[in-house]
């Protein structure tokens, strides 16, 4: 199916259920989508994958040779909704001049996160050289040191499993990884190159750590085989897509007369940056858009301390404030200065130049702004154990350094303590079960346990519980 314009200016479409007799949509009733054979692994299948590496893949020249098996992290939903319409699924862009729709076809097979012998049948082929993961940050189970977690349950358990057994099932992103890595061994089915796609500092040596210690403990020999047939990419990824609602769907039925249980919507702008070898071959991502660059890290920066740091400010300031969305909270004046307060302090410690950063912070307004795109401020709430300290510690470090008590930086921390005690948006943290006990006892003990958390070696400096302290007065005000 060709791109599809659509005005937002034509009458809503109403979420009633679509009618019986229209069809699904599939490779036969959206024909020019063949498959492509299987040569890209990917774990992971939520909106942001398929709005973006899913999206490059769909679109670079070659193509028609590098299918995706994907396979689904925690929820099986996207795969049950995927599998009857043969991987496709629609591309909703939302912009200023109305909607544009595209069928995108780069997923040749989808599956459960529990087809375990699936996975490591893909794993275990030559065909497949590529391997991307979307997990969130939580799904790369580091420690505070930086290392994997080892002393989760369900960490030891994978452990267990894999020494019995290298076939054996497993729970974790990492353990997946591992069982692949040993069948791909044990198959004589030479390398491949895994890409971390999450908003991770240094995404790529962070997966590699994990990676590293699981594979100690579960079979020291695959270290070896791993150093020599195994390449980690590093990367930045953007591209900002909020969650699947009727209304997308009704949207795809009304502008095609198909049925997509599974369609996306996201913004005009997206941005791929990747530094990394790929010898066993890739698809052709850059002529499709993506950045091939020798060192990702100031793209990396720009974009974690910029866009997700005022994302994270907006999620927990700006639900404490009534609101619900990215554009609505951006719209609060009060809000937007905030934004600007906190983008002063960061922009003095990234090394691209002034006038691109300018530009930046110019474009993710504007961004922010588009009603079109309701990136729910609970969506961006969730798991502020895992954003907080590598969206807005290092700035607050630098500044502490500079001998300045940054307010921004203060005023992030003052939100996410409030958030933690049950102001805004509901709190869904993969570390709920430490994080929560942290705020049991008085605003000024909060806010010293949660400082203790994020930087340790901070929670005894005077003057940032302070300023803490008081922007939490701010924000109740």
């Amino acid at each position: 199916m060709p791109l599809v314009n659509v005005t937002r200016e034509a009458p809503a479409v109403t979420t009633t259920p679509p009618p019986a007799t229209a069809p699904r949509l599939s490779r036969s009733s959206a024909p020019g989508h063949p498959a492509a054979p299987v040569r890209v692994v990917h774990v992971g299948v939520g909106n942001f994958f398929r709005a973006h590496q899913a999206w490059y893949t769909d679109r670079a020249p070659d193509a028609a040779e590098w299918g995706i098996a994907a396979f689904t992290g925690r929820s099986p939903a996207v795969a049950d909704a995927l599998e009857p319409q043969d991987g496709l699924y629609t591309l909703v862009t939302r912009g200023a001049d109305g909607d544009h729709l595209e069928v995108i076809g780069s997923i040749s097979a989808v599956h459960r996160s529990d087809d375990h012998t699936a996975w490591l049948g893909y794993l275990s082929s030559p065909d497949v050289v590529v391997v991307t993961v979307t997990v969130t940050e939580a799904g790369y189970l580091l420690g505070p040191d930086g290392r994997l977690d080892a002393g989760r349950e369900d960490v030891a358990a994978d452990v267990g499993a894999l020494r019995d057994d290298p076939r054996a099932p497993v729970r974790t992103t990492p353990g997946r990884l591992v069982a692949g890595l040993l069948a791909r061994r044990a198959a004589g089915a030479g390398g491949l190159t895994i890409v971390p796609c999450d908003n991770l500092p240094d995404n790529g040596p962070a997966l590699a750590a994990v990676l590293a210690d699981l594979v100690d403990a579960v079979d020291p020999t695959l270290a070896t085989w791993v150093a020599e047939h195994v390449e980690l990419a590093t990367t930045m990824v953007d591209r900002i897509t909020p969650a699947t609602t009727d209304e997308h769907r009704d949207v795809v039925l009304a502008a095609t007369g198909l049925v997509d249980a599974a369609p996306v919507p996201t913004e005009p702008f997206s941005e791929w940056v990747i530094e990394g070898r790929f010898p066993y071959g890739r698809p052709a991502w850059d002529a499709a858009g993506a950045q091939v660059v020798d060192d990702v890290r100031p793209f990396e920066q720009r974009k974690l301390w910029l866009l997700n740091g005022a994302h994270t400010l907006l999620a927990y300031a700006g639900s404490i404030r009534g609101h619900e969305t990215v554009a609505e909270a951006v719209g609060d004046r009060v809000l937007r200065g905030w934004v600007e307060e906190w983008w002063d302090e960061a922009v003095a410690y990234l090394s691209l130049p002034p006038a691109d950063v300018a530009a930046y912070r110019a474009a993710l307004l504007d961004r922010f702004g588009n009603p079109a795109i309701r990136h729910a401020l609970a969506q961006i709430a969730a798991d502020g154990s895992q954003k907080v300290p590598v969206r807005i510690v290092p700035t607050l470090r630098a500044e502490l350094a500079a001998g300045r008590v940054p307010a921004g930086a203060a005023r992030v921390l003052a939100a996410w303590v409030l958030h933690l005690r049950g102001s805004g948006a509901p709190v869904k943290d993969a570390r709920a079960d430490e994080v929560l006990p942290l705020v049991a006892g008085t605003l000024e003990e909060s806010v010293a346990a949660v400082l203790g958390l994020v930087a340790p070696d901070l929670a005894d400096h005077d003057g940032l519980r302070s300023a803490v302290l008081e922007r939490t007065r701010d924000l109740t005000a």
